[in-house]
C-alpha cells in the first residue's frame, strides 16, 4: 500500500489494495507424523518473507507453525510474524504482516493454538484478519467442536460494521458446485464435499460469510491447495463477509513455491473503499557518523576543519551553543551522515548470497518436479532441500562466530545491546496506542471521539462517590494543638 500525503483538512474517497494469503500449513500424516513446519526449519522464516516480497503479499495467515510461545518477531525483509502455540510438535497459528502495516495494528487476540486474530485500522477502515487451523479428519469430534466454538467466539466479538477476512486450513472439502448454497459459495470448488467441508459451509451461512476461493473460475491447478502423492484437494480457504465480496478482485492458488512441502498458498486481492486521511509524515533522523573519529586520518581532518571553522582558535569560545553548532556542522561536513534507511534485519543478518542461491535452486527444482513427477526430478529436489539446510547452518555458524569474536570489543558490546533492544521491540504486538474503545467495546479512531471518551472517563472517575469507611466507635478526638514533628524525632 503506497504512502500518500495530502493537503491539510482535505478528505476524499480513494482505494486501498491489499493482497491477503492463507494456506501455508502442513497437515500430519496418516500415522500422526508431521510433514514439516512452515517456520520450524532453519531459514524458513526468511525464505517465507522473500516469497511474500516477490509475490507482493501484504498479509499472510500461516498454520501448523509448531512454534511454542505467544510472541511476535521479525522474519526479515521487513515482515513481522505474530504467532501462538503451546506445543512445539503440533498445531500453532500465525499472521505475517508487511512492515508498513505494523503501525496500523490495534489489537492482537491469541485465542488458542488453532485460532488467533489481528485488528488493523487502515485509513479509517477496520479490518480483522483471522488465522485458523481446524482439526484433521481423524480427530475427535470434541476437538472439532472446540475449534468451531473458538472461531464463533472471535466472530461474535467483531462488530458488524467491521471487515473480516479469515485465512484458514479447514481440513475439509466444500466440493465442486453450489446447489442450495449459492448465497455463501461459488461453483468452483474441487471434488466432492465431505463432513468437514459441510461444517465450513454451515459456518459461512451462520456468520453470513462467503467462501472466496470458490467464486473464481480457474484451472484446477490454481484451485488445488493441497497436493501430496496422488491426492489433490482443496482444504485451505479465504472467507469474507458476503457484503464485502465485491471488494475481492481475484483469488487463486500460487504454484511453483517450495516454502511448504504439501500445501500451496491461496492469494486474494482485496480493494478497500476508504476515507482518505491526512497522515503525519514519519521523519527518520539522519545521524552524524561520529564513529569515524576512531580512524586517525578522519580524526585529524576533523580537527583541522574545526580549527579553521573556529577562526584558528585553540581555546574554545565561551558561547557554548554557538561552538556546539559549529562542531555539529563540521562533523556533518567531514564525517557525513547516515542515510536514514532501515538497517538490515538483525534476525537474519546471516542471510548471504550462498543461501539465497541455494533457495532459488530449490524453488526451481520444486517447480520442475511439479511439472514432471519423475524419480530423477524428485531426487534433485530432495538433494537441494538438504543443501539449503547445510548452507543455512554454515551461514548461521559463521555469523555467530564473528559475533562472539566481536563481543570482547567495545563495538561488539554495542552490537549486543542493539540486538537485544531490537528483539524487545519486535516482540511487542502493538508499537503505539492510537485508539481506545467506547463503553460497548467498539474501537474509536477519530480524534474527536477519543477525546470525548476520555472526558467521559475522567468525569466518572472524579465524581464517583465511594463508600466511606466508618470511624471506630469509642475513639476520643484530640482537641488541643498538636506540635509539629521535629527532625530529631525521625533522625536515624
Amino acid at each position: 500500500m503506497p504512502h500518500r500525503e495530502e493537503a491539510p483538512g482535505k478528505t476524499q474517497d480513494t482505494l486501498e489494495r491489499l493482497c491477503l494469503s492463507a494456506g501455508l500449513g502442513t497437515p500430519r500424516g496418516p500415522q500422526g507424523r508431521a510433514g514439516g513446519s512452515v517456520l520450524g526449519e532453519g531459514g524458513k522464516g526468511r525464505e517465507l518473507a522473500d516469497m511474500m516480497e516477490r509475490r507482493k503479499v501484504d498479509i499472510l495467515c500461516v498454520q501448523e507453525t509448531r512454534w511454542k510461545g505467544s510472541k511476535a518477531r521479525s522474519i526479515g525483509a521487513g515482515f513481522k510474524l505474530f504467532y501462538y502455540g503451546v506445543d512445539s510438535k503440533r498445531n500453532g497459528v500465525g499472521v505475517v504482516l508487511k512492515e508498513e502495516f505494523l503501525r496500523n495494528i490495534l489489537e492482537v487476540k491469541r485465542v488458542s493454538d488453532r485460532v488467533m486474530s489481528l485488528k488493523l485500522e487502515i485509513e479509517g477502515v477496520m479490518l480483522n484478519v483471522v488465522s485458523g487451523y481446524a482439526p484433521q479428519v481423524g480427530c475427535e469430534l470434541e476437538e472439532k467442536e472446540r475449534f468451531c466454538s473458538e472461531l464463533n467466539e472471535v466472530m461474535e466479538s467483531i462488530p458488524t460494521g467491521e471487515r473480516v477476512v479469515i485465512g484458514a486450513d479447514f481440513n475439509g472439502d466444500v466440493g465442486e458446485g453450489n446447489t442450495g448454497d449459492e448465497e455463501v459459495m461459488g461453483k468452483f470448488g474441487v471434488k466432492e464435499r465431505n463432513l468437514e467441508g459441510q461444517m465450513v459451509v454451515d459456518f459461512a451461512k451462520r456468520m453470513d460469510m462467503a467462501v472466496v476461493n470458490t467464486y473464481f473460475q480457474k484451472r484446477e491447478e490454481h484451485r488445488v491447495t493441497y497436493k501430496s502423492g496422488g491426492r489433490r484437494t482443496q482444504v485451505d480457504y479465504i472467507l469474507c463477509r458476503r457484503g464485502n465480496l465485491k471488494e475481492i478482485s481475484d483469488c487463486k492458488v500460487v504454484v511453483g513455491e517450495s516454502v511448504a512441502r504439501q500445501h500451496r498458498m491461496v492469494v486474494c486481492r482485496m480493494t478497500l473503499l476508504v476515507c482518505k486521511m491526512k497522515r503525519s509524515k514519519i521523519k527518520i533522523e539522519k545521524k552524524t557518523k561520529w564513529w569515524k573519529l576512531k580512524k586517525e586520518k578522519c580524526c585529524e581532518e576533523f580537527r583541522q576543519t574545526l580549527r579553521q571553522a573556529l577562526g584558528g582558535q585553540v581555546v574554545l569560545p565561551d558561547d557554548w551553543e554557538t561552538t556546539a553548532e559549529v562542531i555539529r556542522e563540521t562533523g556533518r561536513k567531514v564525517l557525513g551522515v547516515s542515510s536514514g534507511k532501515r538497517k538490515e534485519d538483525k534476525e537474519t543478518w546471516w542471510w548471504n548470497e550462498e543461501v539465497q542461491d541455494s533457495v532459488q535452486r530449490k524453488r526451481l527444482a520444486k517447480k520442475k518436479w511439479d511439472m514432471d513427477r519423475t524419480k530423477e526430478n524428485r531426487q534433485e529436489y530432495k538433494e537441494l532441500q538438504r543443501r539449503v539446510k547445510r548452507e543455512v547452518s554454515k551461514a548461521k555458524q559463521k555469523a555467530y562466530d564473528e559475533l562472539y569474536t566481536r563481543l570482547d570489543t567495545r563495538e561488539g558490546e554495542k552490537d549486543l545491546y542493539r540486538l537485544a533492544r531490537q528483539r524487545d521491540r519486535d516482540g511487542k504486538d502493538v508499537q503505539q496506542v492510537r485508539v481506545i474503545k467506547d463503553r460497548d467495546g467498539r474501537v474509536l479512531t477519530s480524534e474527536e471521539s477519543v477525546q470525548r471518551r476520555w472526558k467521559e472517563y475522567f468525569e466518572e472517575l472524579m465524581n464517583e462517590e465511594n463508600e466511606r469507611e466508618k470511624r471506630v466507635e469509642g475513639v476520643n478526638s484530640v482537641e488541643q494543638k498538636v506540635d509539629k514533628i521535629r527532625k530529631d524525632e525521625v533522625r536515624l
